[in-house]
């Protein structure tokens, strides 16, 4: 399974921490390079979590930074992130209600997580300013905090061997990160599989969840390799999302059910939030398959499964196994 990498903050929330020692091998976030500023960055509960191989900090080296805002030269060169990131940047600096500072600053990035064009640029917009003595972290608006570190995670999840998949609870960065230019832009299906995937109640111990996961490897390991399966699945067979489900929704209720018992037979209050999936699709896709469609694909796990299309920005660079973001809303319960 994979590891979800969390945007825009250092530190996670517990909810999406703990569906994520639920439902995948870990989580990962982007922390300053600085020893010390890591230190006071990184919780103790992340660190307790990274000696036991479930956490995971990750850094942007310079020279990626550099690379990823480099210029982009016709249709074909340079980095097509470094193109939205400028295309995003200078709309907000030029629109009429242009993200203000406020006083005090409401978010922060981290310098060694920007790179010197990037940094130049943001000041020279009037979007970041230094702050006091803080010279590790320029202050920004909330807005320029999440297009960045949305859209540097997404690029993330590309390089080394462990697979890594972006996450979010805010609903601005997840459409920040994904959002496409003018000239481009790549066919996905959103999913909505937060009924499947139950987390438990706030307040509930992080050291209850460690030993549910424990306990209950099997069940939890059958039910995320059924419902990856069905998301590949739709991204490789997109002209029949239908069938795709009607293949694959035995082994989904089985799963399902099963896990659900492994729950019931827990101590644990469990409650079920909403949990949007974006799958891209192939550039093939274009020709067969419209944005703004809508499937009602049936019942699965005793809930409706719904599929819709939206355009997204494509990769520069694209992993074989997937190509998915997901969206947490953590105030909105289902059941």
């Amino acid at each position: 399974m994979a590891v979800l990498l969390y945007y825009p903050l250092v530190k996670p929330p517990t909810e999406v921490l703990h569906q994520a020692l639920l439902y995948w091998d870990g989580i990962a976030s982007v922390v300053p390079r600085e020893p010390e500023v890591y230190e006071a960055a990184v919780s103790a509960e992340l660190k307790e979590l990274r000696d036991r191989s479930l956490y995971r900090p990750l850094h942007i080296d310079i020279g990626s930074l550099e690379q990823l805002y480099a210029p982009r030269y016709g249709r074909l060169g340079g980095n097509l992130a470094a193109e939205v990131l400028r295309q995003e940047l200078r709309r907000m600096a030029g629109s009429p209600d242009r993200p203000s500072l406020p006083s005090p600053p409401e978010a922060f990035i981290y310098q060694s997580k920007l790179g010197r064009g990037l940094e130049r640029d943001l000041l020279r917009l009037g979007l970041a300013e230094r702050y006091e003595n803080d010279w590790w972290r320029l202050a920004v608006p909330k807005q320029v905090q999440e297009l960045i570190i949305g859209v540097l995670a997404r690029e993330l999840a590309l390089k080394g061997p462990v697979s890594y998949i972006p996450y979010t609870d805010r609903p601005d960065a997840y459409d920040r990160s994904l959002r496409a230019p003018a000239e481009y832009g790549l066919l996905a299906y959103e999913t909505e599989l937060g009924g499947l995937l139950p987390v438990p109640a706030p307040g509930t111990p992080t050291a209850d969840v460690l030993a549910f996961r424990d306990r209950y490897a099997d069940e939890r390991q059958r039910l995320m390799r059924a419902l990856h399966r069905l998301l590949g699945d739709l991204r490789r067979d997109y002209e029949h999302p239908a069938d795709v489900l009607s293949q694959l929704r035995r082994e989904i209720d089985q799963s399902v059910e099963d896990y659900r018992g492994a729950a019931k037979s827990s101590r644990m209050a469990w409650v079920e939030r909403s949990v949007m999936v974006t799958v891209a699709l192939g550039a093939a896709a274009g020709s067969m398959v419209q944005p703004g469609l809508t499937w009602v694909l049936g019942a699965v796990g005793g809930y409706a499964l719904n599929v819709a299309t939206r355009e997204i920005r494509p990769l520069a660079r694209t992993r074989d196994g997937h190509d998915f973001s997901y969206l947490h809303r953590v105030k909105e319960t289902l059941t």
